[in-house]
């Protein structure tokens, strides 16, 4: 069940969810990024969005994604977007490049800056983090 923000009329898990309240615009986010990075975000935003009860949310430095609580976290770099993820091991093995303790989960990045490097993994990498939660 998800709750609408009165002040920012954003979607979010449940009332008085914490989050940024000001909103931003996805555009501003990829102002000065090239068109390949917008293309591994788009590629990346089709797949996620359509699993169920998906919420976005833009914050001035990043995109989350969110089930009941964030289990997806897209910052957009100059040269490439840094993914961040969560599992229940640590990942040692690429594309991850660090997967550190995060409670009683791992907290997984992955760096991407072409279309050729969103292999299919990743995207299992990610159903994986949304089923945690």
């Amino acid at each position: 069940m998800s709750w609408t923000c009165p002040k920012c009329e954003r979607d979010l898990p449940w009332a008085d969810f914490r989050h940024y309240c000001k909103r931003v615009s996805l555009d501003t986010l990829f102002e000065g990024r090239s068109d390949e990075l917008v293309l591994v975000f788009d590629k990346i935003l089709a797949e996620v969005s359509d699993w169920p009860k998906v919420l976005i949310s833009t914050t001035p430095n990043c995109i989350v994604f969110y089930r009941r609580t964030g289990f997806l976290v897209i910052r957009p770099m100059k040269k490439w977007l840094d993914i961040k993820f969560y599992s229940l091991i640590a990942h040692k093995e690429k594309p991850v490049m660090k997967s550190v303790p995060a409670g009683k989960k791992f907290e997984n990045h992955i760096r991407l800056s072409s279309l050729d490097q969103l292999k299919p993994g990743i995207f299992v990498y990610l159903r994986e983090s949304y089923d945690l939660i």
